[in-house]
Parts: C-alpha cells; sequence; structure tokens
C-alpha cells in the first residue's frame, strides 16, 4: 500500500547536504568555550557527547562530529542554532570593535592633535592629558626602539573609553 502525503522524498543529495550542514553545527558545538556551552539549549547525552569530542584525535574527532550529527537529526536544531549564531555574531561585533580602536590609536599616533581633538569630541568623558601623555610616551618608545608599553597603554586606554 503506497500512501501519498504529497511530499515528494528527498534526493540522496539533499540528505547528504542537510547531514554536512549537521555535521558543521556539531564542530561548532564542540569548539564552544564551556561557559558558552552551558547556555545551549542541550540534552544531557548530547552535552557529554559535545564535552567528550573535544580531546580527540583527528579521526576519532571526525567519527564524534558524524555521531553528533546522527543525533541532531533527531531533534528541533533551531535553538541551538540560535544559540550559537548568537555566539558567533557577538565574536565579530568584539573583532570589530577591536580593530575600530586600532584604528584609533594609529590614527592618534599618525595625526596627533587633529585626531586627539576627534577623539575628545566622540569621548567627552575621557582625560586628555592622560592620553597626550600616553602618545608622547609611545612615540617616544617607538623612536627608541623599545618595548613598547605606553603603546598597549593606549590600547588600555582607548578600550575603556
Amino acid at each position: 500500500m503506497v500512501i501519498d502525503d504529497g511530499a515528494a522524498p528527498l534526493s540522496k543529495s539533499q540528505r547528504k547536504r542537510d547531514a554536512l550542514a549537521l555535521q558543521a553545527l556539531a564542530d561548532e558545538l564542540i569548539r564552544l568555550s564551556p561557559s558558552q556551552l552551558e547556555s545551549v539549549p542541550l540534552a544531557e547525552d548530547l552535552r557529554a557527547a559535545v564535552i567528550s569530542g573535544r580531546d580527540l584525535s583527528r579521526g576519532a574527532y571526525r567519527r564524534q562530529v558524524r555521531y553528533l550529527g546522527r543525533l541532531l537529526r533527531d531533534m528541533d536544531i533551531t535553538p541551538i542554532r540560535n544559540a550559537v549564531d548568537a555566539y558567533r555574531s557577538a565574536s565579530h561585533e568584539d573583532k570589530a570593535r577591536l580593530k575600530r580602536l586600532e584604528r584609533w590609536r594609529e590614527r592618534l599616533l599618525e595625526e596627533g592633535d587633529a585626531a586627539v581633538a576627534e577623539l575628545l569630541e566622540e569621548f567627552p568623558g575621557a582625560d586628555p592629558q592622560q592620553l597626550r601623555q600616553l602618545l608622547r610616551n609611545a612615540r617616544k618608545e617607538h623612536e627608541a626602539g623599545r618595548t613598547p608599553r605606553s603603546f598597549r597603554q593606549l590600547f588600555r586606554f582607548l578600550r575603556e573609553l
């Protein structure tokens, strides 16, 4: 007896793409930090399998990822995918923020007072005296070829803004 529910069966290629997508999700789960993994909604057996996949050799790691993909096949992965995507986007935002701070530091060192004035306009709570002192020390260190201690302190100063 054939039951026609109106849905066409998935092709073998589509099933393979779906399986690879689940394996990619499993790989991302394994790469999350322990604190990040705590906030992802996982069943306990799946959480244990993810944790056990962290310290495996290359071949065993690939087998574990395939196993996790099979486990994920039988569950609703939408909340899991949303949690992983949230961590990924937060990571991108952090990287973008750090790059912006690095550009500010470079501008301050290259342009001098014009960039300082613009920075103080954008961040009115910044201490101009400390900023100018850090810039002066960073330039001296660079010219003398010393360790870039003030260069790093300047970055910390900008990060706190």
